[in-house]
């Protein structure tokens, strides 16, 4: 146990994570040349076309320091706000962590929120100043920003560089010298935490574990606390770059265990695994269940493979924690689940994972937030879908999400961020100076006029340059209103959504406008409507296709074309009434994409 070392790495995004990893893994031999490929540990299609990590990933290295055999187990874990909940999952299976900061960019906002959870589990944190071998790089400035905001010694900050493998050598050393190894008694009951799982159609749910009391060897008969369930362990192994089996795993190890389980529900994240015959008397503190931000509900575009949908998101919840589904109906779309996300990007990946991994297409209703809804009887309702939405006699009034959101910029940008933040209904609460030209602002704004665009309206005013970051701080009273699209008369429930009264009219107007684009024109005219309750805020109509059914008629008395005209106009009535308008699936995605 003295030799074992368990970090993760956390940075904002692309201060290069990966990279750093890549040079560690290098180093310590732990992959050969012929199997080193960019960002080795992001395994996933997805993570490599959009240069980001989705999936936290552990890996074991062993390393020779001083004459001493040591074992090192990294966790590399995402940088985007909308995946902080793999960050938080990783810090509970480590005793220490490297704080990655971007030489060139300095302190952005989610290193600061992701060296609060490390603080939080008292993680041993060592600060890596990166992409030191760029001529644009500002070592004096950052470290300055580093020392004021963990309070360290100038010393302490190791100048690295991912690209070339410059000071690598150095952070080996301080991971060995500074972050203490694991505590735990190898003679308790065992004790094994799941910090994240993952489906294997042959071998069924491998779990990766991170053993804190107590020892586990292949064969034995385990339980997991939180189901009750009992299985044997097939096997039990360590994390390299392909799984290694072992015997025997020992207090402060980090590996996995198959034990064939089949079925995702048997599986949480954060439960703990102990024995049958000597149990362990508490389950470890887990972290806490996660709290969706965004909602939408995911349809099968056809009926008949809505188990198919099912299956495949419990095994993708496997994977990805973070999302939370349940079943529900929609007139429009029959039967599919509401599903809750991190953020909108948490929302496109998950998407995107279903047709690449499952090879399942769907159709995604328009996302929003959840509101509690306070009845004239003084009752509490959490809505998620404006379909859920009481009768309006019935509310007293509605409240919405608030966030407390950290936005670091340039100077130069704090104008066009703070209208920015005004129009999306936030109040500027805070503004500190980190230096001379960066500034810290903090807002309160309303969940819901984030969802939308509200990151990428803000990357492109500050050209890139702002970072983001934010928390649920609770709710608060809105004159919120429901909007329904009508499509000749009939509600189209995918498409209602709940917003803010100031917005509704240009809201309804623009989609109207959009949809009148997207949907086809019929023998009939179709009347696109925005309604608040009985009232039309906005229409516009997809004009009918006509045939010229007087064009036979070359001669003769006018009342033969109008015989011709009145045949035709009774023909186009029988077909309004009969005649339904298909909703194209472009439709459904609109609402995301109306700034276009």
């Amino acid at each position: 146990m003295e030799n074992i070392r368990n970090f993760c790495i956390i940075a904002h995004i692309d201060h290069g994570k990966s990279t750093l990893a890549d040079r560690l893994l290098e180093f310590t031999d732990t992959v050969s040349e012929r199997d080193l490929q960019e960002q080795v540990l992001d395994d996933m299609e997805l993570e490599r076309e959009r240069g980001i990590t989705i999936k936290s990933h552990a890996i074991q290295m062993d390393y020779n320091h001083e004459g001493e055999d040591f074992v090192l187990n990294l966790i590399d874990t995402p940088g985007h706000v909308d995946f902080s909940y793999e960050v938080s999952r990783s810090i509970a299976a480590c005793e220490g962590a490297l704080l990655i900061v971007d030489a060139t960019q300095g302190i952005q906002a989610q290193t600061i929120s992701n060296l609060y959870l490390a603080i939080e589990h008292d993680l041993e944190v060592i600060p890596v100043l990166n992409k030191m071998d760029l001529d644009n790089a500002m070592p004096e400035d950052v470290k300055d920003q580093i020392v004021d905001m963990l309070g360290c010694d100038n010393d302490d900050i190791i100048e690295a560089s991912g690209k070339t493998g410059y000071g690598v050598d150095k952070i080996l050393t301080a991971i060995i010298d500074r972050i203490p190894s694991p505590k735990g008694d190898p003679g308790a009951p065992l004790q094994a935490l799941i910090f994240d799982s993952v489906f294997n159609s042959f071998r069924g749910i491998i779990a990766n574990i991170r053993v804190f009391n107590g020892e586990i060897r292949k064969g034995e008969l385990v339980k997991f606390v939180n189901t009750g369930k009992e299985y044997e362990a097939n096997e039990i192994g360590v994390l390299r770059l392909e799984k290694e089996p072992r015997e025997v795993l020992k207090t402060g190890d980090v590996g996995y265990i198959i034990s064939g389980v089949k079925t995702s529900r048997e599986v949480k994240v954060g439960d703990t695994i102990t024995h049958v015959e000597n149990a362990c008397e508490s389950a470890i503190e887990g972290f806490e269940d996660v709290k969706p931000m965004v909602f939408a509900g995911i349809y099968p575009i056809d009926p008949d493979e809505y188990e198919e949908l099912r299956t495949s998101m419990e095994k993708l919840q496997l994977n990805d924690a973070s999302l939370t589904w349940e079943p529900e109906s929609s007139a429009a779309l029959g039967f599919g689940f509401r599903c809750g996300f991190l953020g909108l990007l948490h929302m496109e990946i998950i998407q995107e994972r279903l047709d690449r991994e499952f090879d399942m297409n769907v159709i995604t209703t328009m996302p929003n937030v959840s509101y509690q809804v306070v009845t004239n009887k003084g009752e509490r309702i959490e809505v998620h879908n404006p379909s859920g939405l009481p009768e309006q006699k019935y509310i007293d009034h509605i409240e919405e999400p608030y966030i407390k959101a950290q936005i670091i910029t340039r100077t130069e940008y704090i104008g066009p961020i703070i209208k920015l933040c005004l129009d999306k209904r936030g109040t500027l609460k805070n503004q500190v100076y980190l230096t001379t030209d960066r500034v810290e602002m903090t807002v309160d704004i309303p969940l819901g006029e984030i969802v939308f665009d509200f990151y990428d309206k803000l990357k492109s005013i500050s050209k890139g340059y702002a970072s983001f970051d934010y928390h649920l701080t609770g709710y608060h009273p809105a004159k919120l209103i429901k909007l329904d699209i009508l499509l000749n008369g009939e509600s189209v429930d995918a498409l209602s959504t709940l917003l803010h009264q100031d917005n509704a009219y240009n809201f309804g107007r623009r989609i109207c406008v959009k949809l009148k684009d997207l949907i086809p024109r019929q023998q009939f005219d179709i009347a696109i409507q925005a309604a608040i309750g009985a009232k039309i805020i906005a229409r516009e109509t997809v004009k009918a296709m006509r045939k010229d059914v007087t064009a036979k008629c070359y001669g003769g008395d006018i009342t033969r074309k109008r015989k011709l005209l009145e045949k035709q106009k009774k023909g186009k009535k029988r077909m309004r009434q009969v005649g339904n308008v298909e909703v194209p699936q472009q439709a459904f995605l609109v609402v995301l994409k109306l700034n276009d």
